[in-house]
């Protein structure tokens, strides 16, 4: 039986996981991809006049069989994965990547869009309409449409090299990573480590044959072991170790693949008619150049670094006051931090934790969500679920219509990547007259219930479920035509602001009086608690802020130039991190060389949307804020002009509709206390 590609006939045509055998999967996509081509087959033999509605529209419309599919089995292979499907993954992924790259260099296809794109202004096209005439063609030219057959050749092999040196860069990365361990063998070396880090170091030791406690370069070992050793020449050994990944000169070295990524991109860039690789990647981000990018980072660092620069002196005098120290060094920093906080506001997770029951937690989430948007969250049991914990919604208005079905996944097991993130098993879109609404899914990973207790969440897993709720409000709000730019299709740094902004709300003692109350007692928690959690929430935030900062500017260095003339990698960062340097240079260590974020993973010349989409979120709060942070008036207009919008418009007409103006930082340095 086609269970994959038939009609699933199931209550709210909700996927029929129950009946999905792995062994369905491999020829499921294989009559996927050749419907999907059938589509696209037929858009191009076409003999009509190419139109918006018969190329444009028939375009985002095509492949939904193969896209809904590739939700259900992606989403399952990070939520409920098993070797199996692993394997899958591997012969899946070259079959899409082909496909889609069949799709972007068909000539006959992109020659009918770009005669369309050409008579645009005489269409008397809708703003929805326009955003994905203009979305479809740059799909098609950003990836090398228009360029003659010898650069296209020219661009694939540039492509090629380009992910074997990313690979490489990476794969040297966790080679460093894991080629480094510190193996503790006196117990009196532990002083300071909470017991949870200890205990995970001795079965890691114990899993080797080895006597003793290993410590590794792993950020569940490494950030502990900084933070809380008080064997201050153990923390430098760690440090330094964990800043010289592949600034070694070994063979893991990663210094000939930074600045040979760096070039390929500006290569690419060039190629394809750009000044450098951050002018290609910001033309589709809200910021759109590099120079706004640069201007809005230094103004953000001309604000923060005074505040910074007070912190670090305190840091320092506390330091010297406590131990004797004379100067502060990097190994020094998480540790005197985190001793700093317990004396200022002696507020721990532990105490805070039996006011977060899940559960509550969760119905606050629905009950703000109901208050704002006029939501109603209802269990359902009669739709298949992919595990026993998950535990599904149906989501209604103020009318009773189905807004979406909703997921909810909490807790590890096996086969569960860690982390927390939202997705959607069904996109919203508006098809011959149906508005066909979404299915959404936040994953998460919090402390099981055990006999004695519920589920109890510290205050930062709080915040997390509030931000993957966001993002999950995003998705079921959407009310767009066109599947490609619903929900959260959005650019990379305004994609952030629906989430972070639900974070607000967890400090707000009117919403915390919702949800949070003790578990045995049922008492509410006490307002000495929800001060503290504020006052500490802007701790040390000027010193945080010049750090992501200068993140993000080195992010600029690499890609917003021509990096020809570079040749000393270290000289190189010295000079991109003068503005913001609080503590002595380390010569043993580099920030590139391990910087993955932007040489392997997606965030090249977008490192700064970090802090950007804080701005936005800071901003937008500040507006609920005035009005009364359950105002209907504020929250229709940001559901109006955000959530359901997608997108459908440049980010900043949308946001400029709902707010009145352009994002303003100063809510952020209020918020974070910088001014």
């Amino acid at each position: 039986m086609k269970v994959l590609t038939s009609k699933f006939n199931t209550k709210y045509d909700t996927a029929p996981f129950s009946k999905i055998k792995n062994e369905d999967y491999l020829p499921a996509f294989l009559e996927g991809i050749a419907l999907a081509k059938a589509e696209i087959d037929a858009i191009v033999q076409n003999n009509d006049t190419p139109t918006f509605q018969n190329t444009i529209e028939a375009l985002d419309f095509s492949g939904y069989t193969l896209d809904r599919l590739s939700s259900i089995f992606f989403n399952l292979n990070s939520a409920e994965t098993n070797d199996e499907m692993q394997k899958i993954a591997q012969e899946v992924s070259p079959l899409l990547s082909d496909f889609g790259n069949d799709i972007t260099l068909n000539a006959d296809l992109f020659a009918k869009v770009k005669a369309i794109y050409e008579q645009k202004d005489s269409l008397n096209l809708n703003p929805e309409q326009s955003t994905l005439l203009d979305k479809k063609y740059k799909g098609f030219s950003r990836n090398g449409a228009n360029l003659p057959e010898d650069k296209k050749i020219l661009l694939r092999e540039i492509d090629k090299e380009l992910s074997k040196t990313s690979l490489k860069f990476g794969e040297n990365v966790l080679a460093e990573t894991q080629g480094f361990q510190l193996h503790i063998i006196d117990e009196s070396d532990l002083s300071g480590l909470p017991e949870g880090t200890i205990e995970a170091a001795r079965s890691l030791a114990k899993s080797q044959d080895s006597d003793g406690w290993i410590f590794t370069l792993d950020y569940p070992s490494y950030v502990p072991f900084v933070t809380y050793s008080d064997k201050r020449e153990l923390r430098k050994k760690m440090a330094i170790a964990f800043g010289a990944k592949g600034f070694q000169n070994n063979e893991f070295d990663n210094q000939e693949n930074v600045l040979k990524i760096a070039k390929l991109r500006f290569d690419r860039a060039q190629l394809l008619g750009y000044a450098t690789h951050a002018h290609f990647v910001l033309e589709e981000r809200m910021a759109e150049s590099p120079e706004k990018v640069k201007s809005f980072s230094h103004d953000l660092l001309a604000k923060a670094k005074p505040a910074a620069l007070k912190e670090f002196a305190e840091l320092s005098a506390f330091a010297k006051k406590l131990d004797g120290l004379e100067q502060l060094e990097k190994w020094d920093g998480a540790y005197y931090s985190e001793k700093l906080k317990q004396e200022l506001f002696n507020l721990d997770d532990e105490k805070l934790k039996p006011y977060f029951q899940l559960e509550k937690v969760l119905k606050g989430a629905f009950t703000i969500a109901g208050k704002l948007y006029g939501l109603t969250f209802t269990e359902i049991f009669d739709i298949d679920k992919y595990h026993d914990e998950v535990v599904t919604y149906e989501v209604t208005d103020a009318n009773k219509e189905l807004v979406a079905i909703f997921y909810a996944d909490f807790f590890p097991r096996k086969g569960k990547r860690n982390g927390a993130w939202m997705t959607s098993f069904k996109t919203q879109f508006i098809k011959d007259g149906v508005n066909e609404r979404p299915h959404i899914s936040n994953v998460c990973n919090f402390t099981k219930p055990t006999e004695t207790k519920p589920s109890l969440l510290t205050f930062n897993e709080v915040t997390t479920l509030f931000h993957e709720f966001g993002h999950g409000l995003h998705g079921m709000l959407a009310n767009t035509t066109y599947p490609s730019l619903s929900g959260t299709s959005v650019y990379w740094d305004f994609v952030e602001l629906p989430s972070q902004i639900m974070e607000n709300w967890c400090y707000e003692s009117e919403a915390l009086a919702l949800f949070a109350t003790h578990y045995q007692t049922g008492e509410m928690i006490p307002m000495e608690y929800v001060t503290k959690i504020k006052e500490s929430a802007s701790f040390q935030e000027g010193m945080a802020t010049m750090r992501q900062l200068s993140f993000g500017l080195l992010d600029m260095g690499w890609h917003g130039q021509d990096p020809t003339s570079i040749t000393d990698l270290k000289a190189f960062e010295t000079e991109q991190f003068a503005d913001t340097q609080l503590y002595p240079e380390v010569a043993e260590n580099a920030m590139s060389t391990s910087f993955s974020h932007i040489f392997q993973g997606g965030y090249s010349s977008g490192y700064y949307s970090y802090k950007w989409a804080e701005v936005l979120d800071a901003d937008a709060f500040e507006y609920f804020q005035e009005k009364g942070i359950f105002n209907k008036e504020v929250a229709d207009k940001f559901k109006d002009n955000i959530l359901s919008k997608g997108g459908t418009e440049h980010p900043m007409i949308l946001y400029k509709r709902f707010r009145g103006h352009e994002p303003s930082p100063d809510a952020l340095l209020k918020r974070a206390g910088l001014i």
